[in-house]
């Protein structure tokens, strides 16, 4: 699943590659993507990119029309989702079927005389979900906030107002374990499965701990912790083409999707806790004191 820093690494790729623009045809091609009617997707046609945004895991394609209020056109990419640019997509329009192309979107050819650097026609980019389930989202909108994922997102763990003081208040009185806290978007955005994983790592924390029994300190080394990783992950993917960072995230993770391996930092075996549809990764000698965590399909958590 891609998770905040690939997602600000795509928002980066992308200012460099649509900013300043024009979409020609947006086509959706699986008829579950697009969430919202008004406006229709063919409105974005003959707008031009100004900017591109990231809310959470959500990338924001800000869409300038002249004298007419900006549109945007916002993606979430689930678990399964992806965004693969193309530098010459067929002319001919994509056919539904059961293929993993969801929406393309295909930019106009550049004028003779564009000061911009110079572009081949048929340029653009394609949406595409794997697997049977089929969560990818595609919204247009006047305002982002009228997305409902967004409207309630909890804050952004990059902003200068993501302090150490203001992930306290965070947790305070919080009753679930660190691992649903920092995945829940709600509470803070664009953490997934995999960096929180990597996150109780760095922090030396198990998964399982209650999150509203941090101590100051624990709290100021989880905070460094959210601060580093995630950070460390932008730097690794700044620059990578956007076809190359699943790879690229795969390379730097040190537990996560990592079970049997030798954990980096102690050389312990990395274990994995199993859930209905997903799995986490740690390292008991980092992260438990030495103890193994019980599979909560069969067991209570472990404190």
């Amino acid at each position: 699943m891609p998770e905040l820093p690939e997602v600000e690494a795509l928002r980066d790729f992308l200012t460099g590659h649509l900013v300043g623009r024009e979409v020609a045809t947006a086509l959706p091609v699986a008829f579950h993507v697009l969430k919202t009617y008004d406006p229709p997707l063919t409105a974005v046609a003959g707008r031009t990119v100004t900017g591109v945004a990231r809310h959470g895991k959500f990338l924001d394609l800000t869409l300038g029309g002249g004298q007419d209020p900006p549109l945007h056109l916002i993606t979430h990419l689930a678990r399964a989702g992806w965004l693969r640019w193309q530098e010459k997509l067929p002319a001919a329009p994509p056919r539904p079927g059961k293929g993993p192309l969801a929406l393309r979107v295909t930019l106009a050819e550049l004028p003779p005389d564009s000061s911009s650097r110079e572009r081949p026609a048929g340029e653009g980019f394609d949406l595409t979900e794997a697997g049977t389930q089929k969560r990818l989202a595609v919204y247009v909108v006047r305002d982002p906030a009228e997305v409902p994922g967004i409207a309630r997102l909890g804050p952004d763990p990059l902003a200068d107002a993501f302090t150490a003081e203001a992930l306290a208040a965070i947790l305070d009185g919080e009753r679930r374990q660190l691992k649903g806290v920092l995945r829940d978007q709600s509470t803070i955005a664009g953490i997934g499965n995999a960096y929180s994983d990597e996150i109780l790592h760095v922090a030396r924390m198990s998964p399982f701990k209650p999150a509203g029994n941090l101590t100051p300190s624990e709290t100021a080394a989880l905070h460094e912790a959210i601060r580093t990783t995630l950070g460390d992950a932008i730097a690794r993917s700044r620059g990578v083409a956007a076809g190359k960072l699943k790879a690229e995230k795969k390379s730097g993770l040190r537990v996560h999707g990592r079970t049997g391996e030798p954990c980096p930092v102690c050389g312990d075996t990395i274990r994995e806790v199993s859930y209905r549809d997903s799995s986490l990764q740690y390292c008991p000698t980092c992260q438990t004191g030495g103890k193994p965590l019980a599979d909560r399909r069969t067991s209570r958590f472990l404190k």
